[in-house]
């Protein structure tokens, strides 16, 4: 079963919403960068989880580029 960002960035893609994409990717970018600033508590596995987050909208970001050049799965190669 995919993950709720999994699902949302799915999402996203089928409906060619790259501002989303972004937003999601920014907001993601910024968690990880105060996460990382902060100490006295280990927050490796968030961080951890947030980065493997941000890989994933990644992809998405990458698939909506290939679709709207014309590469996606439903156009003939």
């Amino acid at each position: 079963m995919p993950s709720a960002i999994e699902q949302i960035v799915d999402t996203y893609v089928r409906l060619k919403n790259r501002r989303g994409l972004d937003e999601l990717m920014m907001h993601r970018q910024r968690l990880a960068v105060d996460l990382k600033s902060r100490s006295g508590y280990d927050f490796s596995l968030l961080i951890g989880q947030i980065d493997e987050e941000i890989a994933i909208i990644e992809a998405g970001l990458s698939r909506l580029k290939a679709e709207s050049a014309g590469l996606g799965p439903s156009s003939p190669v």
